[in-house]
């Protein structure tokens, strides 16, 4: 293996032609969900985690099996982790057993330490700042109903609720990095790390879209092609719900805010979803509704992601163009 070692620990570990090469992987691979397994053998892929996860857990387990491996999952009580082994003692143990490493854990700096010191790809599959994993979904999403990958530059997206959070991070982030014009709706407060935004702002600006963080929902969502909202609530904050709730209610993704949008716009959730809260009934439930493709999109976007880092890795590119 004398590739290069990528790893996607934030949404801009990518450049704009790679996130268009992964995302069209991912179409392959909803077209063909065998059409590449580079993990054959079966070699084994460490996916960790920290916290809870239904979509996370089941997309990754059912995407190494697909791709020819074995997923080891591994939760936090029954890893030495847990007890607090050095991440960097981790690293090292895993990286000479699996072929990749996965995880979804809290800070930021524990994915970034783990790929210090492995010697395999590491993927963050969810932290606190970031959860590249997910955007890659959303836009896969957005490319399967508006006309494919190449059609994503120039779309507008806006994202309402929390915007200090790790989702609206990676759609500044994302969004940049696809040419989006991407817009984040959330209450003072609530918005964005500055930084952040900068390094969006300059990505934006290198690839024709543009970043606009505003406390206005309705500026946000006017004429938008794609409308993103997640939980008010993060895991482990449920106990606060009816006073954290308080500043988001005029972001509540409804039939008001959706009338705003485009005629065609499509409606997004990373799910868990609380109806009636971030979001009404009748918008998760109703046409423009693609949240149940986006929850599939996970295993295409995954294994793409996967495939596209262990083809750098072994400068095998005929993983990408497996069976043409």
């Amino acid at each position: 293996m004398t590739g290069q070692l990528r790893h996607m620990l934030r949404d801009d570990d990518v450049s704009h032609d790679e996130q268009l090469e992964i995302l069209e992987l991912g179409m392959r691979f909803r077209e063909n969900r065998l059409f590449s397994r580079p993990f054959e053998g079966p070699q084994a892929v460490a996916v960790l985690f920290d916290k809870p996860s239904t979509r996370t857990r089941s997309s990754f387990s059912i995407g190494v099996a697909e791709l020819g491996g074995y997923p080891l999952i591994i939760d936090k009580g029954g890893s030495q982790l847990g007890r607090g082994e050095p991440v960097a003692d981790t690293a090292r143990v895993l990286t000479r057993m699996t072929s990749a490493i996965v995880w979804r854990t809290f800070g930021q700096e524990r994915v970034e330490e783990m790929a210090r010191y492995a010697t395999v790809p590491v993927v963050n599959a969810l932290t606190d700042q970031f959860h590249p994993c997910q955007v890659l979904a959303d836009f896969l999403t957005i490319a399967q109903h508006r006309g494919g990958v190449s059609e994503l530059a120039g779309k507008t997206i806006a994202y309402l609720g929390d915007s200090a959070n790790n989702m609206a991070n990676s759609y500044l982030l994302a969004g940049a990095t696809a040419g989006m014009h991407v817009r984040i709706a959330g209450p003072y407060g609530y918005l964005p790390d500055p930084a952040i935004v900068a390094d969006a702002e300059a990505i934006a600006k290198s690839n024709g879209g543009s970043i606009l963080v505003t406390t206005d929902a309705e500026e946000a969502v006017r004429s938008a092609d794609c409308i993103f909202t997640d939980t008010w609530v993060s895991m482990g904050e449920e106990s606060q719900y009816a006073t954290r709730s308080k500043p988001f209610w005029k972001y509540q993704v409804n039939d008001h805010l959706m009338g705003l949008a485009a005629k065609d716009a499509l409606f997004q959730h990373c799910l868990p979803a609380y109806r009636g809260k971030e979001v009404t009934s009748t918008v998760i439930d109703g046409p423009q509704s693609v949240v149940w493709d986006e929850a599939e999109n996970r295993l295409h976007a995954q294994k793409a992601l996967l495939t596209w880092l262990i083809a750098q890795q072994r400068e095998d590119p005929s993983l990408l163009h497996a069976g043409e």
